[in-house]
């Protein structure tokens, strides 16, 4: 019995990285996994659909359940098909794993407009694109009646929140973006019983950072690699479990240590010389002193609303939803 057992789960960028490490985690745990990865090189171009086949390949050999999809994220209708490949060929989605990412490194004065349109599409647009889609299929299964634990995953950067790099500005940019767009997101989609978390992966060892010294360097063998970008994957299963509590919630992964972020500043932290499980992270994490994102929005607006509690703040922002829903919800 693995503690994802039964889970759809939909990862982009999963063919490499820290995303193929969450792929094998999340399907070693019993996830049904959809296998997102058009193959592009760092800098998005290209394309090579053997890369989340070969993903797939490895789940399978290993008795596990794995479906390939290699639309890209910044394709607004390509992220629906690859929510729709999950329903197809499992009948619902309880997870995405937002992780899709390229680079194009330049100073601002250098900076192309396509440069920085391509990358804030990936990393920001693409994580927006697909919960989008399955926020929709969510919204939905929750007005038709049915109740089950759904979760989002996005994942950030260090490199976004406390150590922006020069020559990063777009994916730095981005990075940030996604940080923010998880609090929204978990304001608006707890409603319909989805919560929202985050992951800042720092000193990963991945195709975008090799070219730091030392980062590819390996420890000897047998012993515990903190860099290595399999470190990330039990964050990212922990917070896609139904037991998981958490929403709102920004955690920096470095190595063995995991930390909740206070706005742009890192928090208290949990710490282990070695590979974490779920059930471990389940047991430490909720006891991190946690802001909880309804709490933080009910007193900056105090002042203009006065003191409200929770139930009152959910059905403000209910409301504030149902004004701007449009009036089609088959369009996109």
């Amino acid at each position: 019995m693995g503690d994802l057992d039964g889970r759809v789960v939909l990862i982009t960028g999963a063919g490499r990285g820290i995303g193929r490490e969450e792929a094998l985690f999340f399907a070693a745990e019993g996830a049904k996994v959809v296998v997102n990865d058009p193959g592009v090189a760092i800098d998005g171009t290209g394309g090579d659909a053997g890369v989340a086949a070969k993903v797939v390949e490895e789940i399978t050999a290993h008795g596990g359940q794995a479906v390939a999809d290699t639309d890209s994220v910044a394709d607004w209708d390509g992220a629906r098909r690859m929510v729709e490949t999950a329903l197809e060929c499992y009948g619902d989605l309880h997870v995405v794993v937002n992780n899709a990412t390229i680079e194009r490194n330049a100073g601002l004065a250098d900076l192309s407009e396509k440069d920085f349109d391509d990358v804030v599409a990936v990393k920001l647009k693409g994580t927006a694109a697909v919960t989008h889609w399955a926020a929709r299929h969510w919204r939905d299964r929750y007005e038709a009646g049915v109740r089950a634990d759904r979760a989002v995953v996005n994942t950030s950067s260090g490199s976004g929140l406390f150590n922006p790099l020069p020559a990063q500005a777009s994916y730095a940019a981005g990075n940030a973006g996604v940080a923010a767009l998880t609090t929204v997101a978990a304001l608006e989609l707890g409603r319909y019983g989805v919560r929202v978390n985050c992951i800042s992966p720092s000193m990963a060892r991945t195709r975008l950072t090799l070219a730091v010294p030392g980062m590819s360097d390996e420890p000897p063998a047998g012993r515990f690699d903190p860099l290595h970008p399999a470190a990330c994957a039990p964050v990212a299963a922990y917070l896609s479990s139904a037991a998981c509590p958490l929403t709102g919630q920004v955690l920096s992964v470095r190595g063995g240590t995991v930390a909740l972020n206070h706005g742009w500043s890192i928090g208290d932290h949990i710490r282990k010389d070695g590979p974490w499980s779920v059930r471990e992270l389940a047991e430490q994490v909720p006891n991190l002193p946690l802001d909880d994102p309804f709490d933080k929005l009910a007193q900056a607006l105090t002042g203009a609303l006065g003191s409200m509690g929770r139930d009152q703040l959910q059905a403000m922002i209910n409301t504030l939803l149902d004004q701007g829903s449009h009036p089609d919800r088959a369009s996109a």
